[in-house]
This record gives structure tokens, C-alpha cells and sequence, in this order.
């Protein structure tokens, strides 16, 4: 039995299930959207069962793109959690069949309170949806479970609708990297925030060449060096760099006469600098902007290193 057929066929009903969600971008999502960007409070998601789940990975979703969010558990909600609430927040239920009792407990004990009420559910016409101030339906003709029992598709586009909202709201708030990484201190994203220029170059055994030195010198020390490029220099001076692609491109220019070829003749004389106390980000930023694989680390005019891609990248 080859069960990655039945593994193919949940993959293809749950993507199916996604496509089928954007006729329900209509103009609630836009007013939640909205309502979601003017929040002076938390934007607080619940849900019960897998739908709590969702509810909380959607919190976190917001909360790491620049929406104050967090999740409430319902069942704790009922027993004195929802003293957490303040009148600037936004409720937000997840709920499939939208008929949760706990959901609706919630509800009818912050009625008072006039707190607003997001709601996504598979039924329009549900009890939590006819008791939320907005509804985004998240409907799915079937689950992708063979039973066409356990919560697959609904959840899954439920996460999808999730990570919907929290898109659109990036680019309201005009979220940007640096802005992520700020809420990302742990792993390699912390990593890109905190680590400086300096703490990642090369300071030592600069495979330097004279700007007069025939190509085929400069090959040799350019090999030596391992970084695939020499520097360029008069003295103190930085004239350029010279890489193995300045070296190849030289030769087929020249054909025959590539042995009178000098580093001069091939050297690129503007090479990019960046200052030794730059974040690690601001480095893989000119990496993609120029299309290269190496930076002259300049202080004071003067050269302290080399940073190269392939050594940041480890």
C-alpha cells in the first residue's frame, strides 16, 4: 500500500481549501483589517480545542509582526481570566462551527463591556457570528481527515486566515526586517540584530596587491588569500579590489595580450565599504542590493578587515 497517495490527497484537498478562502476577503476583512490597526489595546485571539491552537499561534503570528496580541484560554477565561481585558482591546474567536459554548459564555459576560468582537467561523450564520461586531468566514467543504471528522482543513485554513491578517497589517504598519528582528532576540534573527561588523571580519593576512603587479601575479596571492579577491593598494591607500571574475573577464578581453595585462587594467576602483560597527543585517542588505560576495570594512579611511558572505552565512 503506498500511503503517500492518501498523504497527496489531504496535501491537495487542504490547499484547495486555502484557494477557496480568497471570495472571502470581502469588505469585513478590510473592516477588521482596520479595527485590528487602530487597537490601542491587545488584540487578544481564543478558541477551544484545536481551534484554541490556532487561536494561539495566530496571537503569536501578530504579536512578532508588530500587533500587541496574546492568547486567552477560554475555559480560563470563564474562571476570572477575563479580568486581563481592558475596554481598548479586541476579542477575537476561532471557532469552526461557531456555536462554542465557552465562546459564547465569553460573550455574553463582556456584553457590558464593550469590547469589540472579531469573529472566523465556517457558518455565517452561527451564534457567534450574529453576536460578533465583525465576522470573516472561514468555511471549508470538507475536512481532508478520510473520516471527514477531524478538524484538517478548517484548521488549517483557519492558521491561513490567521497569517492573512497579520500580512495585510505588516504592510499597513509599513513593518519592516529591522522591525522583526526586534521581536526576535533568540536564534539567528537575534543573532543578525546584536553582531557587528566587527565581530565577523577577516583582520588578518590581507591578500594586498600593488595596482602595477602583472595579473598573473595577483592570481597567485588572490589564491593564497581564500576570499577570491585582492585589494588594491598604494600605501595606506585603498585604490580598488580585484576579484577571480575581474581576473577571467580581463584575459577575454585581452586574448593574446593578457600576459602584459596589469592589476590596474582590471581592478574594480570603487569597491563597497561598510563601517566595522554595522549590524550583521546591514551587511547581507548590501550583499543582495550589489550582487557581491565581499566587503572592505574601512574606519577612519583607513582598512581594518574583510567581511566575506560565505562566513557570515555559517
Amino acid at each position: 500500500m503506498e500511503t503517500k497517495i492518501f498523504a497527496e490527497n489531504c496535501l491537495r484537498q487542504e490547499a484547495q481549501a486555502l484557494l477557496d478562502l480568497i471570495p472571502c476577503l470581502d469588505s469585513n476583512f478590510d473592516k477588521v483589517v482596520e479595527l485590528l490597526h487602530r487597537c490601542k489595546g491587545h488584540v487578544v485571539v481564543t478558541g477551544v480545542g484545536k481551534s484554541g491552537h490556532v487561536a494561539a499561534k495566530i496571537a503569536a503570528t501578530l504579536a512578532s509582526t508588530g500587533t500587541p496580541a496574546f492568547f486567552l484560554n477560554a475555559l480560563d477565561a470563564l474562571h476570572g481570566d477575563l479580568g486581563m481585558l481592558v475596554p481598548e482591546d479586541v476579542l477575537v474567536f476561532i471557532s469552526n462551527s461557531g456555536n462554542t459554548d465557552e465562546l459564547l459564555r465569553i460573550i455574553a459576560a463582556v456584553e457590558d463591556r464593550h469590547i469589540p468582537i472579531v469573529s472566523m467561523t465556517g457558518n455565517s450564520e452561527s451564534l457567534i457570528a450574529q453576536n460578533s461586531n465583525y465576522h470573516i468566514l472561514v468555511k471549508v467543504e470538507k475536512e481532508a481527515c478520510p473520516l471527514n471528522l477531524a478538524p484538517t482543513s478548517s484548521t488549517t485554513a483557519a492558521m491561513a486566515m490567521g497569517d492573512a491578517l497579520a500580512c495585510a497589517l505588516m504592510e499597513i504598519r509599513k513593518f519592516k526586517a529591522k522591525d522583526f528582528a526586534q521581536f526576535h532576540p533568540g536564534g539567528s534573527i537575534g543573532r543578525k540584530l546584536v553582531v557587528k561588523v566587527k565581530d565577523v571580519m577577516y583582520t588578518d593576512n590581507f591578500p594586498i596587491v600593488p595596482p602595477n603587479m602583472l595579473l598573473s601575479e595577483a592570481l597567485i596571492i588572490i589564491s593564497g588569500g581564500k576570499l577570491g579577491l585582492g585589494i588594491v593598494m598604494d600605501g595606506d591607500d585603498i585604490l580598488g579590489i580585484i576579484t577571480d571574475g575581474d581576473i577571467r573577464r580581463a584575459v577575454e578581453g585581452a586574448r593574446e595580450n593578457f600576459l602584459n595585462l596589469s592589476v590596474s587594467d582590471a581592478m574594480t576602483r570603487t569597491p563597497k565599504t561598510i563601517s566595522p560597527e554595522a549590524k550583521l543585517t546591514t551587511i547581507q542588505q548590501m550583499f543582495r542590493r550589489h550582487k557581491i560576495h565581499s566587503l572592505l570594512v574601512v574606519e577612519r579611511g583607513k582598512l581594518v578587515g574583510i567581511v566575506d558572505y560565505f562566513a557570515i552565512m555559517n
